[in-house]
């Protein structure tokens, strides 16, 4: 695995840089001798405006953490005591928005809103019709399905959002308690689903994490919603991502485990339709005609990870920029944001942070070094 380039600084930005970042405008110098900055990209990178990294992968979906706060603490990811950032050291809508439409002018196509849980955010609605209104991507949301109504999902629907994709990690009520340790009920999730459906936010993607001992015997329930919802179910092996860093292998599920544990109620046939930079392998349902929207995948970033095509970049709800989910170094963009850096230079500093992208992550190697940030403060 390459490693991450060095970093400048990774602590708070200090007066020196607010100093600098107002004389951007002038000199690529001071943008380069900037603290708290990726290395810059070969000059034959910035002039393509485009996003492509030092193994020629070129980045077309980005994935935006509008909060990092969530109404549950499940078991793989958040700690019943973690603590939230402040609410002024978040990315403001109108920040959200010039991110995506400076992402867009280079070339990125899809934008994901995550958090924590974004329909928390009380400015939802504003961001997603303010994306839509300066920027041609196309927009998806990713939440915990456990808020979401008619009346929400066709005002965002209106606003400009395209997709939606709902985590369900169990059918169970009892489960579905002790998994989210929260006071939702599945049956809201599901509801959520089938509002999703009425609103034509689709096609619709259903989310589990398995692991062992937990909730990993449901593999064909929860795959049984694909037919039944029309949608495609995902399964995503369990991953070192947890605030509790308490990730055991032993825990794991491979996704040929649980593609072996579907495929005792359901024969599967290979779809062959994934996008070469999709994270999911997918196959559809052999008893349904080959035009039906179930389809069943398996998203393995543990035993086949998918690297090597990549077209991911992140952008935390603090405004920290992670070329990779497990990177280890991120870059601080919303002090740019905020000390009056052009469009120009914000747009500078994304394909430097992108020429810095570690070619893999390598999970199940001693290589392996684990993100100090839990998924819920990087976003889903």
């Amino acid at each position: 695995m390459q490693a991450d380039p060095p970093a400048r600084s990774l602590a708070p930005p200090g007066p020196d840089v607010r100093v600098a970042l107002p004389l951007l405008s002038r000199s690529h110098t001071t943008w380069a001798d900037s603290p708290c900055l990726p290395p810059t990209a070969p000059a034959y990178i910035r002039d393509a405006r485009r996003l492509i990294d030092a193994h020629g992968r070129t980045i077309r979906d980005l994935r935006i953490s509008v909060t990092d706060r969530c109404n549950f603490r499940c078991v793989y990811c958040m700690e019943p005591d973690v603590k939230f950032a402040r609410r002024e050291d978040l990315l403001t809508p109108d920040e959200i928005v010039r991110i995506s439409r400076i992402a867009e002018s280079l070339g990125i196509r899809k934008v994901r809103l995550t958090g924590g849980e974004p329909t928390l955010h009380p400015e939802l609605t504003r961001i997603i019709g303010g994306i839509r209104s300066e920027a041609g991507v196309e927009l998806a949301l990713i939440t915990n399905g456990s808020r979401l109504t008619r009346a929400s999902l066709r005002e965002w629907r209106i606003a400009g959002l395209a997709r939606v994709t709902i985590s369900i990690d169990t059918l169970r009520p009892e489960r579905f308690a002790a998994i989210t340790r929260s006071n939702g009920r599945v049956d809201d999730v599901l509801a959520g689903a089938d509002a999703c459906l009425t609103e034509g936010l689709a096609p619709l993607k259903l989310n589990a994490v398995l692991v062992r001992h937990v909730n990993d015997d449901e593999a064909a329930d929860l795959a049984s919603l694909a037919p039944q919802l029309g949608v495609a179910m995902r399964f995503i092996e369990y991953m070192p991502l947890d605030s509790g860093r308490a990730w055991d292998v032993r825990k794991w599920v491979s996704a040929a485990e649980t593609k072996s544990a579907i495929e005792r109620r359901f024969r599967l046939v290979s779809a062959d339709d994934d996008d070469p930079a999709s994270t999911s392998r997918t196959f559809r349902f052999a008893h349904l005609p080959t035009d039906s929207p179930a389809r069943v995948g398996f998203i393995a970033p543990v035993s086949n990870p998918f690297c090597g095509a990549c077209s991911r970049l992140r952008v935390t709800a603090d405004g920290k920029v992670r070329p990779c989910l497990f990177s280890t170094t991120e870059w601080d963009m919303r002090t740019l944001l905020r000390n009056g850096a052009a469009d120009r230079f914000i747009a500078d500093f994304l394909i430097d942070a992108v020429w810095s992208k570690q070619s893999g992550h390598n999970i199940a190697t001693p290589a392996f070094a684990r993100p100090m940030r839990p998924m819920s403060a990087i976003g889903g």
